[in-house]
């Protein structure tokens, strides 16, 4: 008699944790999947380089969304697929400062603590038909002034003030993005092995 009052617990045990397993396994198949862009689409500073093994490592807590400071980290929703409520960053919308609250916070591997400059979220391309100092239409420099890591990643043309180019160190956080002044966005974030040019090293 006992044996078959645990053998019925057990059972509804089963199926209550089964139950409660549904919405998370279902809620994938029914948010659409859709292509990332291929500019300005960027995984949180630290995530694990293959997309695949970071969407797994990903619990979707949104913690990291939680402590980030500017707010730039926002979530797959319905467009996500197989990729819902896993974090990324839209840098024309809201860039990442590179400030690490993401890494130190996340409970999973999926972002592991790296030193903000071997970071890898993409890198800079600019597009020298359309930014403003490189076809002579004016003084910026904005994407310059806002970098976090300086020089290293991004500056001036050698023997032009204002022409900016970009360099070996920079780590994708989209900032330049965020603060360019040209309504087309002439300066965008790529991932690093879809680049059209390397960094320049001057």
């Amino acid at each position: 008699m006992k044996r078959r009052r645990l053998l019925k617990d057990i059972v509804a045990g089963v199926a209550i944790a089964s139950a409660g397993a549904v919405p998370y396994a279902v809620s994938p198949l029914l948010a659409p999947g859709q292509a990332a862009a291929k500019r300005n689409y960027l995984r949180p500073p630290g995530a694990l380089e293959d997309d695949a093994a970071f969407v797994a490592a990903c619990i979707g807590c949104g913690l990291c969304g939680e402590v980030c400071p500017p707010r730039c980290i926002r979530f797959h929703r319905r467009d996500g697929g197989a990729k819902v409520n896993t974090p990324f960053i839209d840098a024309a919308e809201k860039a990442c400062t590179l400030c690490g609250k993401c890494m130190e916070f996340c409970p999973t591997t999926a972002l592991g603590i790296v030193p903000r400059d071997q970071v890898d979220m993409g890198v800079a391309e600019i597009d020298r038909d359309a930014c403003y100092p490189w076809v002579d239409r004016g003084v910026c420099g904005a994407c310059v002034s806002i970098c976090p890591l300086g020089k290293s990643a991004i500056g001036y043309k050698m023997w032009n003030q204002y022409q900016p180019i970009v360099r070996q160190g920079c780590v994708g956080c989209g900032l330049c993005v965020e603060v360019c002044p040209h309504p087309s966005k002439p300066i965008w974030i790529v991932q690093r092995r879809a680049a059209k040019t390397a960094p320049d090293r001057g």
